[in-house]
């Protein structure tokens, strides 16, 4: 047995931490400091009670909120931009996963010693990088412990950035951050981690015992607290409870990585601008049951946890968890189909084609996905 695991340095889960950013960036020799966000984290007040303790302390502080959703390389060059200008010494990423991959990227980049451009891939980005902290304020992609940075640069296609440089100093876990998050972002949130657990528990690549302990323990905190995070909202436990989750399901896909879903969800993200979360939500089922040959024990093993209780042979339980978390999607109050967000018929080929470049998630499926099965797969998601 022979593997390598990476994770962030150091994990802080406490209620309230994000008031005490600025204390912490002081601690760490910190002098000047950009924060990346997106709009939405600015005018919800989530930045407030730490905004506040920078004025206290003094320390020299910009925000860069222009942050959108699938990041194109536009927002990261600005982004980096002002971080040279700024002269910042410490960058802070706090909100959702683009705001976390953005954040990672202006930290390796803001020294200009790399250009994006050349460290698009696995192992390219060498760094040094700036001191980095990440606060998520969603529990679902668990950027702030893994090595991925995701960019769109084009109308059809993602790219990845991949390296343990990327790796933030400190993850925050703040679980008031996440209160007041609106069930339709916290039902698309918590699937979308559910599917890196998955997906990292099945992998063909560089699965590994320490990455299925974590992927399972993820599953049970994600499946046992979704229902009530997304009906209830304020509960502060259940919040808590689906962060670590998150969190858990990131260190164990970033080091044995995604696949399939996650394949078929980038087309469908970058050309119709769906949601990261609901896009793996909507592809996850048919991928698990088009899995289901190579990988039914696995998927019998995540049931027990997922949906104890389960019966028949693996390849039934199998079955029976694909049509589950295929229907989660309707039961949590999502779109169920493709068609509900925009997709037709007529863009099965052009979607299919576009999954056929993510050859870094392909290569880690339990069952090869060619052209033929893509467009299979995107018609029954339909």
């Amino acid at each position: 047995m022979q593997f390598d695991f990476h994770s962030t340095q150091s994990i802080i889960v406490e209620r309230g931490g994000s008031a005490h950013l600025a204390k912490r960036i002081i601690e760490r020799g910190g002098k000047s400091v950009l924060i990346v966000t997106d709009p939405g984290v600015l005018s919800a007040g989530l930045l407030n009670k730490a905004l506040s303790q920078f004025k206290e302390l003094a320390l020299s502080l910009k925000v860069f909120s222009d942050v959108q959703a699938d990041p194109p390389v536009s927002v990261i060059d600005s982004a980096v931009k002002l971080a040279q200008e700024c002269k910042a010494d410490f960058i802070v990423g706090f909100g959702g996963g683009s705001s976390m991959d953005v954040a990672k990227l202006v930290a390796l980049l803001a020294p200009g010693k790399e250009k994006l451009a050349d460290v698009y891939g696995i192992g390219m980005a060498k760094g040094p990088r700036l001191p980095l902290i990440l606060v998520p304020t969603t529990a679902g992609t668990g950027s702030e412990v893994t090595t991925i940075s995701i960019v769109t640069v084009s109308e059809s296609e993602k790219k990845g950035v991949v390296s343990p440089k990327l790796l933030p100093d400190v993850a925050l876990l703040d679980a008031e951050l996440t209160l007041g998050l609106p069930p339709h972002i916290t039902a698309a949130t918590g699937i979308d981690a559910m599917v890196h657990a998955i997906e990292a528990f099945t992998t063909k690549r560089l699965k590994n015992p320490v990455s299925d302990c974590l992927a399972k323990e993820a599953l049970r905190l994600l499946a046992g607290n979704l229902h009530a995070a997304v009906n209830v909202g304020d509960d502060i436990v259940v919040r808590e409870n689906m962060l670590l989750g998150a969190c858990l399901a990131g260190m164990a896909f970033t080091n044995a990585p995604v696949a399939g879903v996650h394949a078929l969800a980038y087309p469908i993200g970058a050309r119709f601008h769906v949601s990261h979360g609901l896009s793996n939500a909507l592809m996850l089922g048919p991928v698990m049951r088009f899995n289901i040959a190579q990988a039914h024990v696995m998927y019998a093993q995540l049931g027990q946890i997922i949906k104890p209780g389960l019966q028949g042979s693996t390849t039934e339980q199998a079955s029976q968890l694909a049509d589950y978390l295929g229907g989660l999607v309707g039961s949590l109050g999502l779109p169920k189909r493709l068609l509900e967000v925009g997709i037709t018929s007529n863009d099965i080929d052009q979607l299919a084609s576009d999954a056929m470049l993510q050859t870094r998630l392909l290569q880690n499926s339990p069952r090869e996905i060619a052209l033929t099965d893509a467009n299979a797969l995107y018609r029954e998601a339909l």
